[in-house]
């Protein structure tokens, strides 16, 4: 059985914050995680985020779903458990 792909979105402003986040999800996303940064600055980018719920960055969703953990810190398992990297 082959693993479906994820969309992974970062919800980002570009500040040092949204870099580690970043950072941590591309550390451990597979090869089924498509990531995509998506810049809250730009109109689009903001749009999306107000689809999704994001108030406050960094923020992330999977497959459409702004994660919990955003709003307390992003962790590696919090991503883990949404399904983002190997073991997801």
């Amino acid at each position: 059985m082959t693993e479906r792909e994820r969309t992974v979105e970062i919800f980002s402003a570009g500040c040092s914050l949204c870099d580690d986040a970043e950072q941590l999800v591309r550390a451990i996303a597979c090869d089924r995680c498509d990531v995509r940064v998506v810049d809250v600055s730009a109109p689009e980018g903001a749009a999306r985020a107000r689809e999704l719920g994001a108030e406050r960055v960094p923020a992330v969703a999977v497959d459409g779903v702004l994660l919990s953990c955003c709003a307390g810190g992003l962790t590696e398992a919090a991503l883990r458990s949404a399904g983002v990297g190997a073991d997801g």
